[in-house]
């Protein structure tokens, strides 16, 4: 299994990059929001990738973090969604938008994705619903957005997207602890994330904790 590749881009194409790895060329099959966060031709990256296995073909596929990487998987874990629709959701999304999407329910984002029809996208939210709990928690990983990766080590392409990523897990992880349903701690999460996605772990929890908090 190739789990992540660092080497130099040797060309971008329209759907895939051509990735020297020591002199060995991989052809890793990337999502448009991907492609777009890629460095100029010639540059050191790093990608985590999946490797898609059929009897006629293989197939990798690159990822800015573990944590997209993770929705992919849960993507194509749904009947009807193939490599290519989870790469249009990813592209159209994110990772992060496409936690919020199955954590508010709100199917109508994924139809968004191109040739994602809306009984697709349905069936995406309604098999994941109870999955994205989980996922979001993996959102802090701290190498998620690790990409560029020149002489000198790693660098942080987006730390802001990093630590929403990471207020979000740290969050719901609470929330949890104080006895709400990882259903419902994802969905106060997800929203509070969309409204003010630069708030902080206090004050995404403090935020979450109002919408959780029972109406009269």
């Amino acid at each position: 299994m190739i789990g992540k590749l660092s080497g130099r881009l040797d060309y971008i194409a329209s759907d895939h990059v051509l990735l020297d790895v020591s002199g060995v060329g991989y052809v890793v099959h990337c999502s448009d929001r991907t492609l777009a966060a890629l460095p100029p031709k010639g540059e050191a990256v790093s990608l985590y990738t999946e490797l898609l296995v059929r009897e006629d073909l293989l197939q990798l596929f690159g990822f800015l973090s573990p944590y997209e990487r993770e929705w992919h998987r849960l993507l194509v874990s749904v009947q009807g969604v193939g490599a290519k629709a989870s790469m249009a959701i990813l592209g159209t999304l994110g990772a992060e938008g496409a936690a919020r999407a199955v954590a508010l329910g709100d199917w109508s984002a994924v139809r968004a994705a191109p040739g994602v029809g809306p009984k697709l996208a349905q069936r995406v939210v309604n098999e994941l619903k109870d999955k994205a709990p989980s996922a979001m928690a993996l959102g802090g990983d701290p190498g998620a957005q690790d990409l560029v990766v020149p002489d000198g080590g790693p660098t942080t392409t987006t730390p802001q997207r990093a630590l929403s990523g990471a207020a979000q897990a740290e969050a719901l992880s609470a929330l949890q602890n104080l006895g709400y349903a990882p259903a419902d701690a994802a969905r106060a999460v997800a929203e509070v994330a969309g409204a003010a996605p630069e708030a902080d772990t206090p004050g995404m929890i403090r935020a979450a904790l109002r919408l959780l908090a029972p109406r009269e």
